[in-house]
């Protein structure tokens, strides 16, 4: 059997609008997952509407994930009318040696392996008609969600984050840094560091406020 050990970097200092997951399911499954509100469309609410609800669901299969993102896809469209109460999501449920991903927007999963890194979302995925966001809340019903099934293996590293995290650590950079660190809090301790020495250098005003900082890093051990 594979267990797992996990750590969080999370910082909402930007704009407040991300939110995240990090659950046990049982001893051999859980579920990560990470959400960024999309700024000026109350995507606080609609990042914390989806994270309550992957938390308090029961979840036994990747069909539960599927009909909870299906239910608060659809209140958030209601509440919102496409328009208001967006939110980026990338969900990881491991489940038993399987890894099921669901994407939709620009929070990418990367699957780090020693000889390999497979980026499992992209910024084509989404829910409905969107345009270059495609976020949960944009359609009445679920659209091209992302999914990907891969059998997880002892040594696979796993990271979810949001684009305030990838758009300023860059995937090789980011892949060299998990594929180094000891262990998950090692890696995230490294990744916080990296942002603050960016954020720090960074001309005052360049780039305006800074985005917020969320990802989910796991290590999956025999």
């Amino acid at each position: 059997m594979i267990h797992s050990t996990v750590a969080l970097l999370h910082d909402n200092d930007g704009h407040g609008e991300d939110c995240y997951v990090i659950r046990a399911l049982d001893d051999h499954a859980c579920l990560d997952a990470v959400m960024d509100g999309v700024t000026g469309r109350r995507g606080w609410d609609a990042s914390d509407a989806v994270a309550q609800a992957l938390t308090t669901a029961a979840i036994t299969a990747p069909d539960d994930v599927l009909a909870v993102l299906a239910e608060v896809n659809q209140q958030l469209y209601r509440r919102g009318w496409g328009r208001f109460l967006l939110t980026t999501l990338s969900a990881a449920l491991s489940l038993h040696g399987t890894l099921h991903i669901f994407g939709a927007g620009d929070s990418p999963v990367l699957l780090i392996r020693p000889d390999s890194v497979q980026l499992l979302s992209s910024r084509t995925s989404g829910f409905g008609p969107m345009g270059p966001m495609r976020a949960i809340g944009g359609s009445p019903q679920l659209g091209t969600l992302y999914r990907a099934t891969i059998p997880l293996a002892p040594g696979d590293r796993l990271v979810l984050a949001t684009d305030g995290v990838t758009d300023t650590i860059p995937r090789d950079a980011l892949v060299t840094l998990l594929r180094r660190a000891a262990s998950p809090e090692e890696a995230v301790q490294q990744m916080q560091t990296t942002l603050m020495a960016h954020h720090t250098a960074a001309p005052l005003g360049s780039e305006g406020r800074r985005d917020d900082w969320t990802a989910v890093v796991r290590f999956f051990h025999p």
